[in-house]
């Protein structure tokens, strides 16, 4: 599947500020950015990020997933200290 439609799924279904998505073979790596994971606990997390892609799990065309999920003020801070 390529990133790019990933992306815009998820982008489009949580009003994301930022979505990056990479593969390697049929690994896939999600990293989102949105203001969607205020308060939420990791698990309501990263279900927020299956229920938009459950139809291509399901079918077997994303096997698997890593996800990282940032507000947009975490992700500031992510990026400052990994420079």
């Amino acid at each position: 599947m390529d990133c790019k439609v990933i992306e815009q799924i998820l982008t489009e279904a949580l009003s994301l500020t930022e979505a990056h998505v990479t593969s390697d073979g049929s690994h896939y790596k999600v990293v989102a950015v949105g203001e969607c994971f205020d308060g939420l606990s990791r698990v309501k997390q990263q279900q927020a990020i299956y229920a938009p892609l459950s139809e291509q799990i399901a079918s077997g065309e994303l096997h698997a997933l890593t996800i990282k999920t940032f507000t947009p003020t975490q992700w500031k801070r992510e990026k400052l200290f990994n420079m």
